[in-house]
């Protein structure tokens, strides 16, 4: 595998990492901030991070962002402001666990959008990758018991998750596919999502203060913020963008079956749950799925 490849794909893996952390933040922190408050505080302090890095590069690429256009202003609705949102708003009435494994209907998602919207449909090399990652999937939901599946049930949360599920395939294959018109530094292009997207969450932070839905600025709140704003943003949207460049949005989303991987390796580190068999078979399978369907190349738009 080439480097560059190489380096993407742990990228990605570290991105799945953060944001299965972001998933407990999320959870943990349900009575504490309003879902559209740590959205808005988030991308705010995002933000405040980033400026200073790329604010000279977005005066100098003013006239790439200018034709960028409205494109640019919806893949930072997309990614920035509604997602988060979903997210957030998910996390109300699903557990953590149940928001990384509904993301992972992310590749499924993507490799049918990059046909339809890309023309670059998987290889069949590519669809065995996701089917023996989805296996490994389904081993680990069902805690190594096929009958187990049969008895899941989901909560409204996790249709609001599978619908931020379809705006994040939606946006990484739109990033692909107007890639002429992002030729900008991976972290320029970032400060511009993050500034066009936190004006888009203003109206509905002023609509959690107007409904009187307030958090304490509380030592573990405001860590809890900067966490999702440094690691869950700044790092992780930068280390996926760099993923979707190299390797195209079919094959960086093969990563989010990484995500229930982390979660029951956080769960054990943070919440000492114990790691089962299944957990390792499971998380075998996936990694065999990821692996092979690493090895297709997907051609550039």
């Amino acid at each position: 595998m080439p480097r560059a490849a190489l380096l993407a794909w742990a990228g990605l893996a570290l991105a799945g990492l953060f944001w299965a952390g972001n998933s407990l933040v999320a959870r943990a922190f349900v009575a504490e901030i309003p879902p559209f408050s740590l959205a808005f505080w988030r991308w705010s302090v995002a933000l405040l991070i980033l400026l200073p890095l790329v604010g000279p590069s977005l005066w100098r690429e003013r006239e790439t962002l200018r034709r960028a256009g409205w494109r640019l202003w919806l893949a930072a609705l997309l990614a920035i402001s509604l997602y988060n949102c979903l997210l957030y708003s998910a996390a109300q009435t699903t557990a953590a666990i149940n928001i990384s494994l509904v993301s992972t209907c992310l590749p499924l998602a993507t490799f049918i959008g990059a046909g339809l919207l890309l023309g670059q449909w998987p290889s069949r090399r590519a669809w065995l990758g996701l089917l023996l990652a989805m296996a490994g999937l389904l081993w680990l939901i069902g805690r190594g018991d096929w009958a187990v599946l049969g008895g899941l049930s989901f909560a409204q949360g996790d249709l609001l998750m599978l619908l931020a599920t379809l705006d994040w395939a939606l946006y990484s294959l739109l990033l692909r596919r107007w890639q002429a018109y992002f030729q900008l530094p991976a972290l320029t292009l970032l400060g511009a999502l993050v500034l066009l997207g936190t004006l888009m969450l203003t109206p509905l932070y002023a609509y959690d203060l107007w409904r009187g839905a307030r958090f304490a600025a509380s030592p573990a709140n405001l860590l809890a913020i900067l966490y999702t704003a440094l690691c869950a943003s700044v790092l992780a949207y930068h280390l996926w963008n760099l993923g979707v460049r190299e390797l195209g949005a079919s094959r960086a989303a093969m990563s989010n079956y990484l995500m229930p991987v982390f979660t029951a390796l956080l769960g054990w580190w943070l919440l000492g749950e114990g790691l089962q068999t299944y957990h390792w078979a499971g998380g075998a399978l996936i990694l065999s799925g990821l692996l092979l369907a690493g090895r297709v190349q997907e051609p550039r738009p």
